[in-house]
């Protein structure tokens, strides 16, 4: 099999709103600072109508990082399930329209297109309430095998953990991409999807996982400890390759018994932490797809994270070819 993708990702397919708010929003509104939670659609429509004014984009977690591979011109695949309504069409148009290949079906007569509302304090810190609607019904049907198997690397979205069918499409698509000699690349998502999941995460990343995204709260969350050393060492036995961020501590990571620090790229001024992560995993494994040296795919994830916390929105607004081109990558 060609490969015709550098990455081929799975994940909740989200449109998402984003506006500032105060922690005192936060407190009105009973939601949990920098965490992600579900809502029902009551829920979510009250919340809309007291948000600030702020930006609608398309998101979800692993569509972002599919958006930042194509910024560095890397081949991108996305699988996921959105509505047969206005926010499905404007998610699979976004998508399309930065050469990203998205053709699954849209869910017809069920629940509409996922929206998560963001929002950002003045420290840049994002809360998230998700309404996942349509994004839950993605099953393993959806799973297109051509795809998985023309891909170099396939990244699997955390968040999907919380919906039994993802878990099996998760295991498909494991599967479909070992089978291939492809490589199988997890991340954690955030800390509630691991206090959620914990044995079911385990078992899934000892047996299929070869790569393994995860912020500092997310680790230490799976191996229930506030010490991150330990947290990292307790890491080691269970994945070939890890990367794991620190926000401005920059990142860790793992590989074989080698163990890198990568700095964090400096940033004039964190307006918004929204996607920093997702543009993370984009840079790094844009980076390992072109064969670059891990230190390099770490300082490419790194510059990716930089641009998208300096602005609104969870995708890059300039192109990352060009920044990494202007660091000498």
């Amino acid at each position: 099999m060609p490969d015709l993708y550098d990455v081929a990702a799975i994940g909740n397919a989200i449109v998402d709103v984003i506006a500032p708010a105060t922690d005192a929003f936060l407190a009105e509104n009973g939601l949990d600072k920098g965490a992600m939670m579900l809502v029902d659609p009551a829920r979510s429509a009250a919340l809309y109508a007291k948000m600030a004014a702020g930006v609608e984009a398309s998101g979800g977690s692993a569509a972002n990082t599919i958006a930042g591979l194509a910024s560095f011109g890397g081949r991108g695949a996305f699988m996921g399930k959105v509505a047969d309504d206005q926010l499905g069409e404007v998610f699979a148009h976004d998508m399309r329209a930065i050469g990203a290949r998205f053709e699954n079906a849209p869910l017809v007569g069920g629940p509409g297109t996922a929206i998560s509302m963001i929002n950002v304090t003045p420290d840049a810190q994002r809360t998230m309430c998700t309404y996942l609607g349509a994004s839950v019904e993605f099953t393993d049907s959806d799973v297109d095998a051509a795809t998985v198997e023309a891909a170099k690397i396939v990244y699997l979205e955390g968040y999907l953990f919380d919906a039994e069918a993802a878990r099996r499409a998760f295991a498909k698509a494991a599967g479909l991409a070992h089978g291939a000699g492809r490589t199988i690349a997890l991340t954690l998502s955030d800390g509630f999807v691991v206090e959620r999941h914990r044995g079911g995460l385990m078992g899934f990343i000892e047996s299929q996982v070869d790569l393994l995204f995860a912020n500092e709260t997310e680790l230490t969350a799976l191996f229930q400890t506030d010490d991150f050393d330990a947290a990292i060492e307790a890491l080691r036995p269970h994945v070939k390759l890890a990367a794991v961020t620190r926000g401005a501590a920059g990142s860790v990571i793992l590989s074989q018994g080698e163990r890198l620090t990568v700095k964090a790229e400096a940033v004039e001024k964190v307006v918004d932490t929204t996607g920093a992560g997702d543009q993370y995993a984009a840079g790094f494994m844009f980076g390992l797809s072109q064969g670059r040296p891990l230190q390099q795919c770490g300082e490419l994830a790194s510059l990716a994270a930089a641009e998208v916390i300096s602005h609104y929105g969870p995708r890059p607004l300039v192109s990352l070819r060009g920044l990494a081109a202007g660091k000498g990558y």
